[in-house]
């Protein structure tokens, strides 16, 4: 029994190339210097459910002539990280959120840009105010005394404006601005980490979303990685002023928007490439349903005047990606290695550009629009349509993108 132990051993020694890799892969799963993208973090990758590649992208309609990338850039380094738009019952604005903590609001050429309301007191132009840095990694560090406005929208009744902020919650500040007061920072004896999106009820409820539990926006590319799926949607009711779980075990929920009559809403998972229906009257009230597998990982839906849906894509989905997705232990390796995650992205063929789509109720797909050389964005967050105009924005660039709609150019080769 010894002399046989003794020649499997030697057999093995005489593959130095095969000891190496063994060796290799060990030191990678280990990551003893925490050199990969996940490095530091409890990295727990898990399976998720999203619709197979072939079945979704066999079927996307393509937009060949790039149409998106005629659009035009607006307010270029005046504006850091734009997400959300929005224009009050006046037409004023846009109004946006930036990435160094205020909402501002357009006030025309001769005045410009104007501070309309901060999330929080801890907010001091000395400390976050970083001009075009805000949208770099210097500002991470600030963000939770600062505040990341994302989501904002107008109560029409009242002039309120409601806002998602990645780390305060759920807040609200008058049609006057000034400094926003706390609506909703818990729920359930746990904290709200990640609030993203939201809109509002006829009855005054907010609806809006609590990307996960685990991870807050900072750290938002490990809930991708990991395909986690702890986020929540929460509603918040005013008389009562409590905050309750609508849906949970989310994979990145995102973008929110009510439906016209308000009978249901539809939301955005990010992770699992999809947009979603909850049914909020009638037969199938409570319920939640499939609307539409989307190529790429989308952000907001914003409802126009037609009762249709635009939808904030980047794109895009590739079959790399698919095998990680339903492999979680090749994951657990592949972001453990000592790259990038540029790199990495790369490797799976992932070319950032952005994709928005125009979507019925029904999830018919009425318009695809792309940027496929990022002419315009290469990540975006919103589309918004307002009087025969496209307002776009980005949580990653410093500025605003605009595009006339319809567009005005021959369409016979754009699907």
């Amino acid at each position: 029994m010894e002399k046989k132990g003794a020649v499997r051993e030697e057999s093995f020694l005489q593959h130095p190339v095969l000891f190496l890799l063994v060796l290799g892969l060990g030191f990678v799963v280990m990551d003893p210097f925490e050199m990969g993208p996940v490095g530091g973090h409890d990295f727990r990758p898990v399976k998720h459910d999203i619709a197979p590649y072939s079945q979704v992208m066999g079927r996307w309609p393509k937009d060949n002539q790039s149409r998106l990338g005629l659009g035009n850039l607006e307010f270029e380094d005046e504006v850091f990280g734009p997400e959300s738009l929005e224009f009050d019952a006046l037409g004023r604005g846009p109004y946006t959120g930036l990435a160094d903590g205020r909402i501002v609001r357009w006030m025309g050429e001769n005045v410009g840009w104007e501070t309309f309301a901060i999330v929080t007191t801890n907010w001091s132009e000395k400390l976050c105010a970083q001009g075009v840095e805000s949208t770099t990694e210097k500002q991470w560090k600030k963000e939770k005394k600062c505040g990341r406005p994302l989501g904002v929208r107008f109560e029409k009744g009242s002039g309120n404006l409601y806002i998602a902020d990645a780390y305060y919650g759920l807040l609200v500040v008058g049609p006057q601005g000034g400094i926003a007061t706390p609506l909703a920072t818990h729920v359930q004896g746990t904290p709200i980490l990640f609030a993203n999106d939201l809109d509002i009820h006829n009855n005054g409820s907010v609806f809006f979303t609590d990307t996960s539990k685990r991870y807050n926006r900072v750290d938002h590319f490990f809930i991708l990685l990991e395909g986690e799926a702890s986020g929540r949607l929460l509603r918040y009711d005013p008389p009562t002023k409590t905050t309750h779980v609508v849906l949970d075990g989310l994979a990145f929920p995102n973008g929110v928007q009510l439906s016209k009559d308000h009978s249901f809403l539809l939301f955005t998972e990010t992770t699992n490439c999809r947009l979603m229906k909850l049914w909020l009257e009638g037969a199938r009230n409570g319920k939640v349903e499939l609307l539409a597998n989307l190529p790429g990982f989308p952000d907001n839906v914003r409802r126009n005047e037609r009762n249709e849906y635009w939808v904030a894509i980047d794109c895009c989905r590739t079959r790399a990606q698919e095998v990680l997705t339903h492999n979680p232990w090749i994951r657990s390796i592949y972001f453990r290695l000592p790259l990038r995650m540029s790199f990495l992205a790369r490797l799976m063929g992932m070319r950032m550009y952005t994709v928005i789509s125009l979507i019925s109720e029904n999830g018919e797909i009425l318009e695809v629009l792309e940027d496929q050389k990022g002419d315009v964005m290469k990540l975006m967050s919103e589309v918004r349509e307002v009087k025969g105009k496209l307002w776009i924005g980005t949580v990653a660039h410093n500025h605003i993108a605009t595009l006339t709609y319809p567009l005005q150019i021959n369409n016979s080769n754009s699907t």
